[in-house]
């Protein structure tokens, strides 16, 4: 498992797209399951920055970081057991497809060793993923990797739904579904549940 590998308390992976969450490939706990549920539904995260920035974000101390970041995020992370979280981009070349995120249940850093083993693993789970989704026909994703995945394909209907309904692109669809989902502090998986079985209109 990727967390053995690194020696952290859980992993989860996140594929994006148009520098959002698409969905979790896997999660190696409930905890990692939370923390990328949490970052689909809000639409910020140590995943969105590493994947917005290219770069591996870090967060030792989510109870006391060195500066404000993540607000809705953090308080729940914490909630579900994080203690301190790091984002590593997965990419193959220019093309990045997503973010291989760990946690500890105890704050501190990576050592050298965990950091350099964690990268060496974003190589092997980009490669893997790009290779199982070479075989798939255009436009859809490969079973494979839908196994044990949760792409939220109910929210991306519901994003389609609101986009007609609104006049707006689905990416503005998506940010009004995140929006309301907040401001309620409900799931983006119910609210959707509730626009694509036309118990709920935005608008």
């Amino acid at each position: 498992m990727s967390q053995e590998v690194v020696g952290a308390s859980g992993a989860g992976i996140m594929l994006m797209g148009r520098e959002l969450p698409l969905g979790s490939l896997c999660t190696t706990n409930a905890v990692s399951a939370a923390i990328e549920e949490l970052q689909y539904t809000l639409g910020e995260g140590p995943c969105v920055d590493a994947y917005r920035q290219d770069q591996v974000v870090s967060e030792p101390n989510l109870a006391d970081p060195v500066g404000a970041r993540w607000l809705a995020f953090t308080p729940k992370a914490l909630d579900a057991g994080a203690r301190a979280i790091f984002a590593f981009p997965l990419r193959v070349g220019a093309a990045r497809i997503g973010v291989l995120d760990f946690y500890q249940d105890r704050p501190g850093p990576l050592a050298e060793k965990q950091h350099a083993d964690a990268l060496a693993l974003c190589s092997v789970v980009a490669h893997s993923v790009l290779d199982i989704q070479a075989d798939a026909p255009p436009g859809t994703l490969a079973a494979e990797l839908e196994v044990g995945a949760d792409f939220h394909f109910v929210v991306h209907n519901a994003a389609g739904a609101v986009s007609v309904q609104l006049g707006v692109s689905v990416t503005e669809a998506m940010i009004r579904l995140r929006a309301y989902a907040f401001s309620r502090e409900r799931s983006l998986r119910d609210v959707a549940e509730d626009v694509v079985d036309r118990k709920l209109r935005l608008g």
